[in-house]
């Protein structure tokens, strides 16, 4: 007979992914007869951590659970889950955000080579999302709605107050000619805008400790505030006040070494009026 999974147990978080492979670990290195120790011996890797994962509060990282499916023999079934429960904390998180950013009065943002979502156009948004390799055409469609819904968040009665820094990747890795001639003439209307300001970050401003994902920063009406960091698989929201307060000191030290907002929209019309000239007449 197949083994029976271990259900939930009475008093715990619904059984999502996450709480799914919590279970999982530990009815495995019981049923091994190993100790938390014991464990980390055999895994070399750190006892409080181990049991962290075995109560669903971190996932660690993916070679542990590869090695943990090696020791208890349980093909790549640790290692599935895990991944299940990776894309699931994603998702949550970034509902998350977009509570945060539907309520907003004030967000600030920096990208780091990609156009921000509030400032897309269709057919931008539309060749970004279509280049990942798992979304079917339904969930495309579904993403590209809620997108271009969001940007309303910029020009609504009590439009939020919003600044954007583009690395100058943005300007760098770019789609088609036609549109990404269409992108960059937006990006123009948008600066113009009494509620938007944006900034380009060049290349020759140098190092910085934000470089290695995109980072929002969110206040409420409340005077509450957030973060938000992303990159292409991974998100969090940040909610402690220390670690808010230094992610905004970082963000004011990439302001300062952008370009002003003056020079940006420069930056940008210069952009605009290079690719046209450069852009090949239509024959058809």
């Amino acid at each position: 007979m197949d083994e029976q999974v271990p259900g939930p147990r009475p008093g715990r978080q619904p059984l999502t992914a996450r709480r799914l492979l919590a279970e999982q670990l530990q009815h495995h290195r019981e049923k091994s007869g190993w100790s938390l120790s014991s464990l980390a011996n055999k895994a070399h890797y750190d006892r409080s951590d181990l049991h962290k994962m075995e109560l669903g509060q971190k996932l660690g990282p993916e070679h542990l659970v590869a090695k943990l499916d090696g020791l208890y023999g349980t093909g790549n079934t640790l290692t599935l889950l895990w991944r299940l429960a990776k894309e699931e904390h994603v998702r949550d998180t970034y509902r998350a955000y977009m509570e945060l950013e539907a309520s907003a009065t004030v967000l600030h943002q920096y990208a780091t080579s990609t156009v921000p979502g509030l400032l897309q156009t269709e057919s931008y948004a539309r060749t970004l999302v279509n280049t990942s390799p798992i979304w079917s055409q339904e969930e495309v469609e579904t993403e590209l709605t809620k997108r271009l819904a969001r940007q309303e968040r910029l020009s609504e009665e009590g439009a939020v107050h919003y600044r954007a820094i583009l690395d100058e990747a943005c300007f760098r890795r770019v789609p088609t000619s036609h549109i990404w001639q269409d992108q960059l003439a937006h990006l123009a209307e948008m600066a113009d805008r009494p509620n938007v300001s944006l900034q380009v970050l060049p290349f020759t401003s140098g190092l910085h400790n934000l470089s290695g994902a995109n980072l929002s920063l969110l206040w409420q009406a409340d005077g509450s505030n957030a973060a938000y960091q992303e990159s292409s698989h991974t998100a969090s929201v940040v909610a402690e006040a220390q670690e808010v307060a230094n992610l905004r000191l970082s963000y004011d030290a990439l302001r300062d070494a952008a370009l002003t907002p003056g020079e940006s929209r420069t930056y940008i019309q210069r952009a605009v009026k290079e690719h046209t000239s450069c852009t090949p007449p239509d024959r058809t």
